[in-house]
């Protein structure tokens, strides 16, 4: 007679389930030390510092010590302040490292912490919804190595920790859609609601893939079996923002906090366009896509197979299925209408690609298990699946190897180079924002143009990210660099993916000018 553990399960079946338990866990751990291994491996060759990442390297320090999130000694509440808390955590345990470039780093390691733990989550998330630790461990690989999530996760952007409290929101409230909901439900919709709020708390727009969905779900009272759990959820979703809101209130800084978010809700609408594709003088869309595709071919791919499955899991998919259905449409949504009007940046796609994966996961179990019911073949729709994902994650790689191979730290190098050969404190012409930010703890930096106002200043060097200067994103025209540069010598060259040709010159310094002649306009500080 068989032994037994209990009057209800056997042994064995205690073992089988503790042995695809262990397989599990096993995989989600895999999948999180290959996640965070890709991000560390050489990451302070593989990527030039950007804009977004000093700014918010700055505003982690304000935080460091308590306080609302600063910039520069100005309040900053154009974003929320979870991610900031973030940093300023990580360098209370880790020290603050005064150099912009290795500031930038550290804060670089704490994403790719985050990017692994973010992995754990999607793998047991996409497990409970397939019932397959072959789909979870396939998506695990996906997020580890395509390119386009490994650009974002190794840069300092608010993205990749929404993105986590995102998951571990959905993934609490996942067993709420099944047949028989679990004990203490409304414990659990809180709890899942409350994991929405942290997300929201670090980006506002999160709220859109998250207490959206939730709505959805309350007004045609599916997926979740009773529509008092998806309002409970969605209650608690904007709990954490509105405390956040109240304490900006008490403390006298709700009148600058509704004018800087009145203009952040200007920019999401297509209102204000100061940055993205849609602004004055950006690239196309288009033209970016296809500059793009040798990177990130396989992640076009991927969401292009967003749609078939979309139609998939609404025709045949049951509670969890459609929840994930209404979290993806909501995503679409939000992209397209960033691509068509608003405030559109490549960060966008992130909010896509992750539910993307979830649900071609999905869509690809149930294709299977439809062609297994029928005891048939192996189908070409499944193998040509399971070739897709080979030539994908072979692709990944190899992109991944050649951006390893070749350096992308120009600003990295430019600055070392500045600081060993340019004495503190000298006069620097700037063609870009992002030149400012590397470079204004240690040199004054300025828009001198006119020989009058550079020979007041005595400037004698000019910086220029040549590909940003092309692209429009520069105080001067391309004609206008080009005329600066014939007048001066290279010291100074790195040519990388970000930025292109990274180039200090020196200029010659113009006579001075007599008392009153010519214009003073166009100076810098």
């Amino acid at each position: 007679m068989m032994t037994t553990m209990s009057k209800a399960i056997p042994v064995s079946v205690a073992r089988l389930r503790a042995w695809r338990v262990g397989r599990l866990w096993m995989a989600a751990g895999s999948a999180a030390l290959l996640t965070g291994l890709v991000r560390v491996l050489g990451f302070g060759r593989s990527a030039d510092v950007w804009v977004d990442e000093v700014y918010y390297w700055h505003i982690g320090h304000s935080v460091e010590a308590g306080g609302f999130p600063r910039y520069q000694g100005d309040l900053f509440f154009l974003h929320p302040p979870g991610f900031f808390y973030l940093e300023g955590t990580w360098e209370r345990l880790f020290g603050w490292r005064p150099d912009v470039i290795s500031g930038v780093y550290e804060m670089r390691l704490l994403n790719a912490l985050l990017a692994s733990v973010t992995v754990v989550v999607l793998v047991l998330l996409v497990a409970r919804l397939t019932k397959s630790t072959w789909a979870a461990v396939a998506v695990g690989l996906v997020f580890a190595l395509d390119p386009f999530v490994l650009r974002l996760n190794q840069r300092v952007l608010i993205e990749t920790s929404m993105m986590l409290w995102l998951l571990l929101g959905y993934l609490v409230l996942l067993p709420l859609a099944e047949r028989h909901p679990p004990a203490r439900a409304y414990r659990r919709a809180a709890a899942g609601g409350l994991l929405f709020g942290l997300a929201v708390l670090t980006k506002d727009v999160a709220a859109l893939i998250t207490v959206l969905p939730l709505l959805v779900a309350s007004v045609f009272a599916w997926p979740l079996r009773r529509r008092s759990l998806s309002l409970l959820a969605a209650g608690c979703a904007t709990l954490p923002y509105a405390i956040y809101v109240g304490v900006v209130a008490s403390a006298g800084h709700f009148d600058v906090f509704w004018m800087v978010k009145t203009l952040g809700i200007k920019r999401l609408l297509g209102q204000v366009q100061a940055t993205g594709f849609n602004s004055r003088g950006s690239p196309p869309l288009s033209e970016r896509i296809v500059e793009e595709l040798t990177n990130f071919g396989t992640t076009y791919v991927l969401l292009a197979l967003g749609i078939p499955a979309l139609v998939m899991l609404l025709r045949r998919g049951g509670p969890a299925q459609r929840l994930m259905a209404i979290w993806y449409i909501s995503a679409a949504f939000a992209t397209a209408y960033a691509v068509l009007k608003g405030t559109l940046e490549e960060q966008v796609t992130y909010l896509l690609l992750v539910p993307t994966m979830v649900i071609v996961a999905m869509a690809a179990v149930q294709l299977h298990e439809r062609r297994t019911k029928r005891r048939r073949a192996v189908s070409f729709p499944v193998a040509g699946m399971v070739l897709t994902l080979v030539l994908a994650l072979a692709w990944s790689s190899v992109a991944y190897a050649r951006s390893r191979a070749q350096p992308d730290d120009g600003y990295a190098q430019m600055r070392h180079y500045m600081i060993e050969h340019l004495p503190a404190g000298s006069p620097v012409i700037s063609t870009s924002s992002s030149v400012d930010l590397i470079l204004d703890d240690r040199y004054r930096i300025g828009q001198w143009l006119k020989p009058q106002d550079r020979a007041r200043a005595k400037v004698s060097y000019l910086v220029v990210p040549w590909r940003l200067v092309e692209q429009g994103y520069s105080w001067f025209t391309p004609r206008q660099v080009h005329s600066l540069t014939r007048q001066g010598a290279l010291l100074f060259s790195f040519n990388g993916r970000t930025y292109g040709t990274v180039a200090v010159y020196l200029l010659p310094v113009p006579p001075s000018q007599p008392p009153g002649a010519g214009n003073a306009g166009g100076g810098g500080g």
